[in-house]
């Protein structure tokens, strides 16, 4: 930010990495984040030099962008504050700054989180206009059939939301393990798309999120994302958003 740039506080703080725009807006809604002393309001502006505070923490930004691919286990809820969660994100993943995840996954189901504090690829990362590729393995209570198969992948009419899923790829693994690969991000997507058909899922497993993949890592580590695969993503991210 340059000495004249004023940023909208949701801005600023999705920048900072500690949240989306959207989330930004709940926080400030409630009243968590004051400007130099004074409680901000939706639509603040911070300038540069300004003390920006968020539940208690000095909130600053850094030219550096960290991006980091986490396992998150089974059981974990993608959330940054829930006194019903058993577990949240913070309680598992330790890392010397924070970062926040672009992208949930619900929690029951386990695999790759990116967790970053570029807020601007958070924001980016969630465009389901972008079709940006999320690749899962899926293990279902019943056999995997040809027919199921064929009404997953031409996209499934899910009532409680009213709406019909894009189309998707998805292979047979074998038994009752598939692969699908998602351009979209509903609620509980996967669960709801093999309800619909009559499936019960046990397990699913995100193993990729565009080209960063879950390989290597067990539940609960993590690893940096390296210069070539940081560039790939953000080209796949900001090309495709057409900025």
């Amino acid at each position: 930010m340059d000495d004249k740039e004023l940023m909208r506080i949701n801005k600023y703080l999705a920048a900072a990495g500690i949240c989306s725009r959207r989330e930004a807006d709940v926080i400030v809604g409630g009243g968590g984040v004051t400007i130099n002393g004074e409680t901000a309001v939706s639509g603040s502006k911070v300038a540069k030099g300004d003390t920006v505070i968020c539940d208690g923490e000095e909130i600053l930004l850094s030219d550096e962008r960290t991006v980091v691919a986490f396992y998150k286990p089974a059981g974990v809820t993608c959330t940054a504050k829930d006194e019903h969660a058993d577990l949240i994100i913070d309680d598992v993943f330790k890392y010397p700054k924070k970062l926040t995840y672009a992208g949930r996954l619900d929690k029951d189901s386990e695999g790759l989180l990116i967790m970053t504090d570029d807020g601007d690829l958070i924001d980016g990362m969630m465009r389901a206009k972008n079709h940006h590729e999320k690749e899962y393995i899926v293990t279902v209570k019943q056999e995997v059939t040809a027919d199921f198969l064929k009404k997953m992948s031409a996209g499934v009419f899910i009532p409680e939301l009213g709406v019909k899923t894009r189309r998707c790829k998805v292979r047979l693994i074998g038994g009752k393990k598939f692969g699908i690969i998602l351009t979209q991000g509903l609620n509980r997507q996967i669960r709801r798309m093999c309800a619909t058909l009559g499936y019960d899922v046990e397990k699913i497993f995100r193993v990729r999120v565009m080209n960063i993949t879950v390989d290597g890592l067990k539940p609960g580590e993590y690893r940096e994302i390296g210069e070539q695969e940081k560039q790939e993503l953000y080209r796949g991210v900001f090309e495709e958003d057409g900025r």
